[in-house]
């Protein structure tokens, strides 16, 4: 059984006793146990149940790769699925509950699969869901929906307590790992000046070393971890963080860092997590290296532990998994893990130690301590269901008969060290294989690499395949020392300080155990725990022509579990490899993916949640609008005036009244909201030549070009008049909604495409208030306010001039989506609101009328001006909208221009923009569809268009529509049928509209009004 030592404990303070709960039982722990180690300390050996088979689980490891020891944590707002018990700090009061099983841990229903496991091998649903195909709807679907996944998800209703936050930092160098490596890397480079973070993710430094022993600089490493972790501290170059793990290393030495900052505490001040976006010049993983389990039936048991992760257990918690325990190994860490467990008082009845040659010098250590040692023999199977009652031994080189049962309460395998490696792969870093000690490991000719094509990622240490102490040492300050180097930095030579351990005897590759196990041993012996993956699922796999380490993967689920395979992989691709008769370097590695292990939603969202998670953008007059009863519209993220409803005025009322006055006298706009994206630089005319389908590199400073962006499928995706402010730098308008997106496709296309264009992009949309001054007495408004001439021959249409009015700096563009004659006036956004106020008191004499955005929209309809998202839907090329005047003819590219070319781009009957006329005047239904004759395939009745924009015009007293209908400018003049509901009491029924098709331009065709 497993139980608490008597003394003992590196992190445990027995004088903090911990209350704290799982599945409804009250247990105890103490300050500094993870949940793992106090479930350990009540005899809590079974933890789960595995998801295929629902197999008992217990602990195997002792940190982030462990498999199967996910719970439940918290209830109510608080509650959380799948975390790890042996990265979860206990506190006082921790819920926890094990997860998928029914109807109880002990009681599982989902047990009887693992009485069909012969019929659910790897890939069984490939072959048995595809008939009879009825039943896949009925039958199929809903049992695998209901049985998908491990945890239960929170409550829909819930929304979580805690506050989650986003952190930047820049460093010269980023040292991501705690152990005695990372530590000693980071000191050797901050002695040369470099400024350095170190982060680590649990919540102690010096990783494996104090509890594997060993000697450093004449002190046990404890007290060398200590005093190196002192004389960083007092460092001003260097910053240290315990609880943040590094979870992605990106492009341009971007990391992500993810700190559990009170997981530990609750309700402690601050936020629970801080997702960390950390950009640094070089970056030294020392991530350590992980112990593989050993193949062999039964390895599943409860009670059946990594050996190095039952040291931890026993050293850092005062906590045994076992009274008896046998080990296996094929390796000399096993005989540590032996070592340790007798010193702790407890029996070991012998290592089953797989060489044949068995241990080096450690094996005399065990020896001198009476523990009984077996070179050449395995582990036939382990004996008990729920908890380990004893193994069965074997001949490794044999089929798997048993030679002896020993009995025993718990097994430590160690089947060797897998580098920590992800972070080096996931940014390009490529691995070289390390025969000797049977893993990958870094290559440092094909390091991670930056814009600049140099690397910067280094790896040290464990992660580099450095396992020994000395070795792990002087790789470490070799390190720190190359990554100053490489910062410019001029640092001399730094010598590790000497270290001392005990000299280890080869490891022996062992995949299998034993290695010509029977089908039965092979069916009970687990690679992937948590999927509950065989040796014999592998080997099926490659008999069936899954000979690439990708398609077995996926085909058997092989390290697709929240462990992302840090068990089971390097064991999968030696089982692979055998099977296909091929060296494990030929058969590859599969992909590392960020991050290293899960990060929560929380911290991913940061502040971006409520009313932070689209905050509400304002305009300079907003408050001004507010207080004179503006009808709200949702535009992106703004709240832009619909119109301005007055005492018993409809909302309909309200909009003619604005669009009689902006065409009768003087209308005003609040344009606050449209993007403004500075494009700068020597290439900035050739850049916007290709994001634009006209020419922007020949237009003169000075005036203004409508402008249309496609994206690279060649639909419309955004339109907005482009000024040339001087001979590098263009102000590019967008929509209101727009904005971000554009500037994000423009910095898309230079970050990943041209990065070598010297371009410069800034987002200046809420820098700048714009008010758009519209109607027949927009000038004279101007000349009142005074400071600068607005004349036509001053100013023409498309011109802008920088000046001022009213006695405030303001840049005027002379252009219009009304038709009507209009200066769109920007204004230092901290001066918008009081430039509207002296606009408002000066038009009284002209009855200025502020409009809003349905005016804007009804007065650019009658113009037959499009508005990207009615008239452009994500299928719409600027050719069908009549826009072919505004693609150049002496430009050879643009981003869609060949997208255009193709056959069903220039086909002749595609839907293209046409204006609509009812005979009664009446207005067509928004969205209407134009049928046509017959029907499709699905029975449904053909349709030959749509419905695009539908307003009433008060300008011409009827209604007007815009839409795209087949081959519409052909068709002019003819009659076609829109389709609309009529409501009857509580029934619909369809009915049809009549339209003509005419011209989109309905006002003012020659644009007369606003060129005046």
């Amino acid at each position: 059984m497993s139980a608490r030592l008597t003394t003992g404990g590196r992190f445990t303070d027995r004088s903090k006793q911990l209350g704290f709960s799982f599945n409804g039982k009250r247990l105890t722990g103490y300050a500094g146990d993870t949940l793992a180690s106090a479930l350990l300390a009540n005899d809590q050996i079974l933890v789960g149940r595995s998801y295929k088979f629902h197999r008992p689980r217990g602990i195997v490891a002792s940190g982030a790769e462990e498999p199967n020891a996910l719970m439940h944590l918290g209830s109510g707002n608080r509650f959380e699925p799948d975390q790890r018990a042996t990265t979860t700090e206990l506190f006082d009061g921790l819920v926890s509950e094990s997860q998928n099983h029914w109807p109880s841990l002990e009681t599982d229903v989902g047990a009887i699969n693992a009485r069909l496991a012969r019929f659910l091998p790897a890939g069984f649903y490939y072959k048995t869901f595809l008939w009879p195909r009825g039943l896949w709807k009925h039958l199929y679907e809903p049992v695998i929906r209901q049985a998908a996944g491990l945890g239960r998800a929170p409550d829909a209703e819930s929304r979580d307590a805690d506050r989650y936050e986003h952190f930047h930092a820049h460093v010269d160098l980023l040292v991501i790992g705690g152990g005695v490596a990372g530590l000693m890397a980071a000191k050797t480079a901050a002695e040369a000046g470099a400024q350095v973070l170190l982060v680590e993710q649990t919540a102690h430094w010096g990783g494996r070393a104090p509890v594997d022993g060993g000697v450093i600089d004449s002190m046990d490493p404890d007290a060398w971890v200590a005093q190196t972790v002192a004389a960083l501290e007092a460092m001003p170059n260097v910053r240290m963080r315990l609880r943040l793990m590094g979870a992605a290393v990106q492009d341009h030495g971007h990391v992500l860092g993810y700190e559990r900052v009170s997981d530990h505490a609750p309700g402690s001040a601050g936020p629970r997590h801080r997702l960390w976006r950390i950009r640094a010049r070089q970056v030294i993983a020392a991530t350590g290296a992980i112990e593989r389990p050993l193949s062999f039936a039964g390895n599943d048991v409860p009670g059946v532990m990594l050996a190095a992760a039952m040291r931890d257990y026993v050293v850092n918690f005062g906590v045994i998994p076992g009274r008896r325990t046998v080990v296996v190994t094929n390796n000399d860490d096993g005989y540590r893990t032996a070592i340790c467990l007798v010193r702790a008082g407890l029996e070991v009845p012998a290592i089953l130690d797989a060489r044949p040659y068995g241990g080096g010098k450690i094996a005399d250590e065990a020896r001198a301590l009476g523990i009984r040692i077996e070179p050449g023999r395995a582990v036939s199977k382990v004996l008990g269901t729920r908890r380990v009652t004893g193994v069965a031994s074997c001949l490794q080189i044999g089929e798997g008969s048993s030679l002896e049962d020993i009995p025993c309460d718990a097994v430590a395998m160690s089947g060797g060290w897998s580098p920590v490696v992800h972070l080096w792969s996931h940014t390009g870093g490529k691995l070289m294989w390390d025969e000797a000690g049977a893993f990958f490991r870094p290559d440092p000719e094909r390091a991670p690499t930056g814009a600049d094509g140099l690397p910067f990622v280094l790896a040290c240490g464990a992660a580099n395949g450095a396992l020994a102490l000395p070795e792990t040492l002087r790789c470490a300050a070799q390190t720190g020392v190359d990554a100053a180097r490489r910062l410019g930095i001029k640092a001399a030579d730094a010598a590790a300080p000497p270290a001392q351990t005990t000299d280890e005897s080869s490891l022996m590759p062992v995949w299998i155990m034993p290695a010509k196990a029977r089908a039965d041993l092979r069916m009970k012996a687990f690679l992937d725990y948590q999927n509950d993956v065989k040796v014999s699922d592998v080997q099926l796999a490659a008999r069936e022509g899954y000979e690439s380490v990708e398609h077995t993967k996926r085909y058997t689920t092989l390290g697709m579990a929240s462990d992302q395979g840090k068990l089971s992989n390097i064991n999968g691709l030696g089982i692979l490899s055998d099977a296909l008769g091929k060296p494990i370097p030929q058969v590859g590695t599969t992909t590392f993916r960020p991050p290293y292990t899960p990060i929560s939603f929380g911290a991913i969202a940061g502040e971006a949640r409520g009313e932070m998670f689209q905050p509400l953008r304002r305009t300079p007059m907003q408050d001004w609008h507010a207080a004179h009863g503006a009808a709200w519209e949702i535009v992106g993220q703004w709240r832009r005036p619909y119109c301005y409803p007055q005492t018993g005025e409809s909302k309909r009322d309200a909009v003619n009244r604005e669009i009689n006055a902006a065409r009768g006298s003087l209308g005003v706009l609040d344009a606050s909201t449209l993007g403004k994206i500075l494009v700068k630089g020597p290439d900035a005319g050739k850049f916007l030549d290709m994001m634009y389908t006209n020419m922007m590199s020949t237009l003169p400073v000075g005036k203004c070009r409508y402008g249309l962006m496609c994206n690279e499928n060649g639909f419309l995706m955004d339109d907005g008049v482009v000024v040339r402010l001087t001979g590098d730098s263009w102000l590019c308008h967008t929509t209101s909604g727009g904005a971000d997106h554009v500037h994000a496709h423009m910095e898309n296309w230079l970050q990943c495409e041209w990065w070598d264009w010297k371009v410069y992009t800034v987002n200046l949309t809420e820098q700048y208030a714009q008010i758009a001054v519209v109607g027949p007495n927009a000038r004279k408004l101007l000349e009142k306010l005074g400071g600068m001439d607005v004349s036509k021959d001053a100013l023409p249409f498309l011109q802008w001039a920088d000046g001022r009015l009213a006695d405030t700096p303001v840049r005027v563009y002379r252009i219009s989506f009304s038709g009507e004659l209009c200066y769109e006036i920007a204004i230092p956004a901290n001066r918008g609101r009081a430039f509207w106020d002296k606009l408002i008191q000066a038009g009284a004499e002209w009855n200025i009328t502020p409009y809003g955005t349905e005016a804007l929209h009804v007065m650019r309809a009658e113009k037959g001006f499009i508005m990207i998202g009615d008239e452009s839907d994500g299928t719409v090329i600027p050719q069908d909208l009549g826009l072919g005047w505004a693609i150049s003819k002496k430009k050879t590219d643009y981003l869609g221009k060949r997208a255009q070319e193709r056959p069903d781009m220039v086909r002749g009957n595609r839907w293209q923009l046409v204006g609509l006329e009812t005979p009664d005047g009446s207005v067509l239904p928004d969205g209407a569809y134009a049928v046509a004759a017959g029907k499709n395939a699905n029975g449904q009745r053909n349709v030959q268009g749509r419905v695009t924009s539908t307003y009433y015009s008060p300008t011409l007293t009827r209604g007007i529509a815009m839409g795209l209908v087949e081959n519409g400018p052909g068709r002019m003049g003819e009659t076609i049928w829109f389709t609309a509901e009529e409501q009857e009491h509580t029934t619909r029924k369809l009915s049809l509209v009549e339209a003509k098709i005419v011209s989109p331009v309905f006002f003012d065709p020659k644009g007369e009004k606003q060129d005046v």
